[in-house]
């Protein structure tokens, strides 16, 4: 049946829903990837029953945010826990994020999946953090990472980017923390588009600039940094930077506009994938790797060039809110049964932004039931006042 989806002037526009999923989304997960190593940033299930707000304390739904995760390594993808899809900042407090953390790593060691968890500062809640309490804050976090058996992603912190008065705070901060941990890292850096807060981070609003102080923590301890992830929404600029990275260290792609190049990579190197769109496409990215592991290359962009349009969609801007589209997905695929997300970020895209990832996801064949994504966005075009 026909669906009736408005766009952003108001007006509607006849759209036929598939009735068949993608038939790559029906392969058997086979065995490991050999070529690259891929990580989805997978998203949190909100307890959409839970008596809190906003301001309140975050409520997750453990068992629905525990079975994605199986959903993920079911199809051999890494799970990179408590990142940013996961709204660390954006309504997903430390005291959950360490929880999560922790029945995550667990289950990852139950089901033989790879794990990789986000380490921050976000426990700190004053604006004028001294260098000390930034670092003792990652230590912390650093802590319950390791106890829990996982690997360690240093995220972007927002309070050193407020404390640093330079590059060298950056390099002492960062230098600290990879003396002490106890196993290869994962650095992340997060442009502003994602977190507006971290303009200039680094120690500079210049990128060069900002790339030779990145570089120069990777230098200092490269037995310290299994590889970086970059998402900076540039490919030239991620070329240029892996490019440039010591031997050994990888670059994990966290460009959800470039991906399928970067990970195709060229003839002087390739990026592994540490992205929050594979969280919506999981099967789909993980039979295309499978593609590329036997050299494929063409058979690989074939199945994730078409998926560009939805992610740039989906992570337009203001980047940070994707992802609302992709809890969206979630609910619209069945792998959770509401669309309510932790700090009611829900609401933070309209409408006609949901209608057109239902019908970018939809033409792509993403859902594995087309039927019961059709009713749910029915229902949601009904609850808006949408007549069909």
């Amino acid at each position: 049946m026909t669906l009736h989806l408005p766009d952003a002037h108001g007006a509607l526009r006849a759209y036929e829903p598939r009735t068949e999923p993608l038939p790559a989304l029906r392969a058997t997960p086979g065995s490991a990837f050999t070529s690259r190593t891929v990580f989805s940033a997978a998203h949190v299930v909100a307890d959409p029953y839970a008596d809190t707000g906003p301001d309140g304390p975050a409520a997750v739904d453990w068992d629905a945010t525990l079975a994605f995760r199986r959903h993920l390594w079911s199809h051999g993808l890494g799970v990179a826990e408590a990142m940013d899809t996961a709204q660390r900042g954006m309504g997903l407090d430390w005291a959950t994020a360490a929880e999560l953390i922790r029945r995550s790593a667990a289950e990852a060691r139950a089901t033989g999946g790879r794990i990789a968890c986000g380490v921050g500062t976000d426990q700190l809640t004053t604006t004028t953090a001294t260098l000390a309490e930034v670092r003792s804050a990652y230590e912390e976090q650093l802590a319950v990472v390791e106890e829990s058996g996982a690997q360690a992603i240093l995220m972007a912190s927002r309070a050193l980017a407020a404390t640093a008065e330079g590059p060298d705070d950056y390099l002492e901060v960062y230098g600290h923390l990879l003396r002490q941990a106890a196993e290869p890292v994962i650095l992340h850096w997060l442009g502003p588009m994602f977190d507006p807060v971290l303009e200039g981070y680094w120690g500079s609003s210049d990128l060069d600039t900002a790339t030779d102080t990145f570089l120069e923590v990777i230098a200092a301890h490269p037995d310290k940094v299994d590889g970086i992830k970059v998402s900076l929404l540039d490919a030239r600029r991620e070329v240029d930077l892996r490019r440039r990275l010591p031997q050994g260290v990888r670059c994990y792609t966290g460009d959800d506009f470039n991906y399928p190049e970067l990970i195709a990579g060229d003839d002087q190197g390739f990026s592994h994938a540490l992205l929050g769109i594979f969280d919506p496409l999981g099967p789909l990215a993980a039979e295309a790797v499978r593609v590329l592991d036997t050299g494929d290359t063409d058979g690989f962009r074939a199945l994730l060039d078409p998926t560009v349009e939805l992610s740039r969609h989906l992570f337009q801007a203001p980047t940070r809110y994707y992802k609302t589209g992709v809890v969206f997905l979630a609910w619209l695929a069945g792998h959770q049964s509401h669309f309510t997300m932790v700090g009611g970020l829900q609401s933070a895209r309209p409408l006609p932004h949901l209608a057109r990832a239902y019908e970018l996801a939809d033409g792509l064949g993403l859902f594995p039931d087309p039927k019961l994504a059709e009713e749910r966005m029915r229902n949601l075009l009904s609850l808006y006042g949408v007549n069909q």
